[in-house]
C-alpha cells in the first residue's frame, strides 16, 4: 500500500496568505515518517496582488485555483498513492484527492465532512472564493468551472456525513433541503458515536476531510474566527475541543478503512506574523 502526502498550500481559493504559510507550517507538525513521500503541489506565493485578481465565472482568482486542482490531478496520478494525506491550504484541496479515490475505488467511498459549514455555497450566492464551493462541487452541483474538473462519478447525497455542523446561512440550508443532503445542526450536542458508526460501515473506504475551523477559537487560535481583524460573512465558528476531535479521529480511524485525509483551513497566524516580523531584519536575510 502507497501512502503519500500532498502539500497543497492554495491561498487564492480562500483570500489569506497565511493559508499558503500555514500548510507549509503543517508538514513539519504531522508525524515525521519516511514511508510516505512529500509531494507538492505547484502554487504560486502570496503577492500583494492577488486581492485584484478577477472573478471569473463566478469564482475570484479562478485561473489559478483551476491551475491548483490539475497540478494536483497530475501529481496524484503519477504517483497513483492508495491513500493520501493532503495538507492545505483551504477546503479546496479536497476536491482533487477526493474525486481520485472516488475513481480509484469504484465509488465505493463515504465522505465525513468535519467543519462548522457545509461548503455548499454556489456562484450565485454572492461569496466568490472556491473554498466554500467544495463539497457542493464533489456532488456535482456549485460550479461548473469546478465540476468540470473532476474525472470521475459525482458524490452522491447519501455519501456525505457532517460533523461538528454549525448554524447555516439561508442558501445554504436551501441547497441541502433541495439536493436532499442530510445534516444536524451540531451548536448543542454532535453526532453520535453510533451514527458516525452506522454511516461508516456502509462504506469500503472512508475520505476524511477536517477543516480547522471546526474547532472552537476561544481554545485553539489557529482558525479564522480566532483573528478579531477577519470579518467574513457572518458565519459562525466551531464548537468543538481538542480533546472531543482526538475522540471523533480514534473512532473514525480505528473503526473504518481511511484512504484519504485532508487537513484543511490552519491559519496559524501567530507564528506568519512573527516570520514576517523576522523577515524585514536584515540579519536574518543577508
Amino acid at each position: 500500500m502507497k501512502t503519500i502526502r500532498l502539500l497543497y498550500p492554495d491561498h487564492i481559493s480562500g483570500g489569506l496568505e497565511t493559508y499558503y504559510f500555514g500548510a507549509n507550517l503543517l508538514q513539519y507538525i504531522l508525524p515525521e515518517n519516511p514511508n510516505q513521500p512529500l509531494i507538492k503541489v505547484n502554487i504560486t506565493p502570496p503577492t500583494e496582488t492577488d486581492e485584484e485578481k478577477p472573478i471569473t465565472n463566478g469564482i475570484k482568482g479562478e485561473k489559478e485555483v483551476l491551475e491548483g486542482i490539475r497540478d494536483a490531478q497530475k501529481k496524484l496520478e503519477q504517483e497513483n498513492p492508495d491513500k493520501v494525506i493532503t495538507i492545505g491550504g483551504n477546503c479546496i484541496v479536497s476536491l482533487a484527492p477526493f474525486d481520485y479515490m472516488n475513481g480509484k475505488y469504484h465509488q465505493k467511498c463515504g465522505i465525513l465532512w468535519i467543519d462548522a459549514h457545509p461548503d455548499v455555497s454556489t456562484i450565485n450566492d454572492g461569496y466568490p472564493r472556491a473554498h466554500a464551493m467544495v463539497l457542493g462541487s464533489l456532488l456535482g452541483h456549485c460550479s461548473e468551472s469546478l465540476t468540470s474538473e473532476m474525472k470521475h462519478p459525482k458524490f452522491k447525497p447519501e455519501d456525505i456525513l457532517y460533523i461538528g455542523l454549525q448554524k447555516l446561512h439561508d442558501y445554504q440550508d436551501k441547497f441541502l433541503q433541495t439536493h436532499g443532503i442530510h445534516y444536524k445542526i451540531q451548536d448543542k450536542e454532535f453526532v453520535s458515536d453510533e451514527e458516525i458508526k452506522q454511516f461508516m460501515s456502509k462504506y469500503d473506504y472512508i475520505l476524511v476531510h477536517l477543516d480547522i475551523d471546526v474547532l472552537d477559537e476561544r481554545f485553539f487560535h489557529s482558525t479564522y474566527f480566532a483573528n478579531p481583524n477577519l470579518v467574513g460573512d457572518g458565519a459562525v465558528g466551531g464548537k468543538m475541543k481538542m480533546d472531543k476531535l482526538d475522540e471523533v479521529l480514534q473512532l473514525i480511524t480505528q473503526h473504518s478503512n481511511v484512504v484519504a485525509f485532508t487537513i484543511a483551513e490552519y491559519l496559524p497566524f501567530d507564528e506568519h506574523n512573527l516570520h514576517k516580523m523576522f523577515s524585514k531584519i536584515k540579519l536574518f536575510t543577508e
